[in-house]
């Protein structure tokens, strides 16, 4: 589907479920961002080779599971500050163990290991799928999902009368999904169904990243179709709208360089070569700095404003300095069954429109001059924001925005659509702010 800055919240939140359930795994997710950026027009860079990059080129990047993509300006300046809308591509699951495949009282189990922090009981007596890469001896790697195959199965109430007042869940012991008997299947089945929904023989695969997923769509719902339910909405509700936004810039009159940073490992401490706290926003941005060249300007006199040598490193810490993140994440709508577990005074509802994240410990990224540009953004799109603050006696979560404004130094601010549900194997929003969302992004990326 093709969707506009005009196209009704349906519309948008329709596309944002058909991006969803082409993306089962972070490394799917980067894929679906990769296929829709392709299609309008950007073209793929390989981070072992060099790169020449045009004035007014459409780029991307892909390591592992995270993806970077940017419009290069038509007349970029020496030093360019860049739009980043930084979100996460991966969410809580079970992942796939060594050795999956094992037997009990008759039935064909998979090992799991928690993944984030996924709502437990949420998982319980829903059909799963599973999906993510494999890595054959040779070294190619491929993706892999396979139909609903698993289920992770509840003890009934009679055996258990006490579980409507505490339901206690032990994460080895209750949470290993069944997917067969052991009569019909051996304990290589789930390695056999990924490798041949690949295309590979199950004994070249020597290596593997795989979660699960629950196998129900995507799907709107209410009385006029306003809500939105799906698994993964943290993160790709942020990915979507900034894939969708990005898609539709022109280079024609840019004056700074829009790039969606979308990184994996968000859920796990993002601690790894794709993840925010790694080097890969620093290395791009810096090879976009130093693709452009020599500056013919540079080295003139013109007392303490002196422009730097184009692609100098001078020029790349000037570009971080004029540069700003929307680190956008998202964030909880005051529950209305829970209304005293939010702050008393702040208090965002789901279609209200989007969020603004705020926390005085630097969970998030947020402070005046970030909330003024997500302020003007917001009024440029004509799209109403929310302030999130948490209750006092509830912990913070946090998000890839500090970790952003640590590692480069550029004003970040946080933002995102409110969830109800987060973490649960299928999460609810407004279908309205997801379209908000993405009309912000878009005149973020813009300029305006």
């Amino acid at each position: 589907m093709s969707i506009t800055t005009e196209s009704g919240s349906g519309a948008i939140a329709a596309d944002l479920a058909a991006f969803v359930h082409e993306s089962p795994s972070s490394y799917h997710a980067a894929a679906t961002a990769r296929s829709r950026l392709l299609a309008a027009g950007f073209s793929e860079l390989d981070e072992r080779q060099s790169w020449e990059l045009a004035a007014g080129g459409r780029y991307l990047v892909i390591r592992d599971g995270a993806i970077l993509a940017w419009v290069m300006p038509e007349q970029p300046t020496a030093a360019p500050g860049f739009r980043v809308l930084g979100a996460h591509t991966d969410s809580p699951a079970f992942k796939l163990k060594p050795n999956p495949g094992f037997t009990a009282e008759g039935s064909l189990q998979v090992g799991v290991e928690i993944y984030g922090g996924p709502l437990l009981n949420s998982w319980l007596d829903r059909e799963l799928r599973f999906a993510g890469r494999l890595v054959t001896s040779e070294g190619r790697t491929v993706l892999a999902q396979t139909p609903a195959i698993g289920r992770i199965p509840q003890l009934a109430i009679h055996l258990d009368r006490q579980v409507n007042e505490k339901l206690a869940l032990d994460r080895q012991r209750h949470m290993q999904p069944v997917i067969g008997l052991e009569n019909i299947a051996g304990p290589s089945a789930v390695l056999e169904v990924l490798a041949a929904s690949a295309g590979v023989d199950a004994a070249d695969v020597v290596g593997f990243d795989v979660v699960t997923i629950a196998a129900q769509a995507p799907d709107l719902f209410g009385i006029h179709d306003e809500f939105l339910a799906s698994a993964r909405l943290d993160n790709l509700s942020s990915v979507h709208a900034g894939v969708a936004a990005l898609a539709l810039i022109d280079p024609v009159g840019l004056r700074e360089i829009p790039l969606l940073a979308a990184f994996d490992h968000e859920e796990v401490g993002s601690e790894s070569r794709s993840g925010a706290a790694g080097p890969f926003l620093a290395d791009v941005t810096e090879r976009i700095v130093g693709s452009l060249g020599t500056d013919s300007s540079a080295g003139r006199s013109a007392g303490p404003s002196t422009r730097p040598a184009a692609g100098s490193r001078e020029a790349f810490l000037q570009s971080m300095a004029k540069s700003i993140c929307f680190s956008s994440d998202a964030g909880h709508g005051v529950h209305p069954n829970y209304p005293e577990r939010h702050d008393p005074v702040n208090r965002p509802r789901l279609g209200g429109g989007p969020l603004l994240k705020i926390n005085a410990q630097q969970r998030y990224s947020t402070d005046a001059v970030g909330t003024a540009a997500w302020a003007r953004a917001c009024a440029t799109a004509g799209v109403r924001y929310q302030e999130f603050v948490s209750n006092n006696a509830m912990p913070c979560g946090s998000t890839i925005g500090p970790l952003t404004a640590t590692r480069l130094g550029m004003t970040t601010v946080d933002v995102g659509i409110a969830l109800w549900s987060m973490h649960s194997a299928r999460e609810m929003c407004a279908a309205s702010d997801v379209a908000d969302l993405f009309r912000v992004a878009h005149a973020f990326f813009a300029g305006r």
